[in-house]
């Protein structure tokens, strides 16, 4: 990945009763084209007493993308969504004006041992479309692109690339691609790309310009045009990025805008229970302590 700009490490972070590593936000690069939000979660062994239970919490202004390695997560949501997700199915979420859900290992695991791992995302929305209506959309994992090429395993998880386009209905021109090296390769894909352009190791490593580098660090690229780097063998990696928004972004919790009123104005309306419901869940997450407004290019 030729000239690399920042390297961001992945960070603990606790998101109710389970840690994650995060990626993005970072306080030298808040977002990459529109994605505004990754979180690295596990790989967890989950004794048959631990589960994942993710309270109902709110969401405005963005788009949720859900992609698993291992395990099982039960998606509920206000709009009636009740989905269960696997490894290589993605589960998107466009939150809109505003939706609210939980997340939870599936009824049928929850005294049992298992596992859990995989990458929850946010995209944000451009500024005409940050109040749509809210939806979502399940694809399964037969249904997304992929395919061989220069000795390696590519996947089109979202957006387009490569002449081909995902199943997942992105609202911005963006990517997201797999790559996966069972040997050693050498990759010069900047062609493909365009916008602003970062590089997530999820295991194995990378060679550019001299350097190796490990798993959970993000490589920030200059320039999308200029993507080469060698893969050793049995390496994952995750290439995400797009064209980034004329304005800027806001992010206080779950809300993400253009305009601080509207996240001012979700955070009261939390505070009052206004937002929709999700069916069967009684409980939520409390809004958190007030914090600045973080402010996203």
């Amino acid at each position: 990945m030729s000239n690399i700009q920042l390297i961001i490490e992945e960070r603990a972070a606790d998101i109710g009763n389970f840690m994650v590593g995060r990626l993005l936000p970072f306080k030298q690069k808040r977002s990459v084209g529109p994605f505004v939000f990754i979180d690295h979660m596990g790989p967890a062994q989950l004794k048959d007493y631990q589960n994942l239970d993710v309270a109902p919490h709110p969401h405005i202004g963005l788009s949720t993308l859900t992609y698993l390695f291992e395990g099982a997560i039960m998606h509920r949501d206000s709009i009636g969504s009740e989905v269960e997700i696997q490894p290589g199915a993605v589960n998107w979420m466009t939150a809109g004006k505003g939706v609210v859900h939980s997340e939870r290992t599936p009824e049928y695991l929850r005294t049992s041992e298992k596992s859990l791992h995989g990458l929850q995302i946010w995209v944000a929305l451009p500024k005409e479309l940050e109040e749509v209506e809210s939806s979502f959309t399940h694809i399964e994992a037969d249904t997304i692109p992929h395919w061989e090429q220069d000795g390696v395993e590519i996947k089109l998880i979202a957006g387009k690339a490569f002449g081909h386009t995902s199943p997942v209905p992105v609202y911005s021109p963006l990517y997201f691609i797999e790559i996966k090296s069972k040997e050693a390769a050498k990759l010069s894909i900047g062609d493909d790309l365009f916008g602003e352009s970062a590089l997530y190791i999820l295991e194995g490593s990378i060679k550019s310009e001299g350097n190796t580098y490990e798993p959970k660090h993000i490589l920030i690229a200059k320039d999308a045009k200029l993507c080469e780097f060698e893969m050793t063998e049995n390496t994952t990696v995750y290439i995400f990025g797009g064209e980034a928004f004329p304005e800027e972004r806001f992010i206080y919790w779950n809300f993400v805008s253009s305009e601080r009123e509207k996240i001012e104005q979700a955070k009261q309306d939390w505070l009052e229970q206004k937002f929709p419901k999700v069916p069967g869940e009684t409980d939520f997450v409390p809004l958190p302590p007030q914090n600045p407004n973080i402010k996203m290019k």
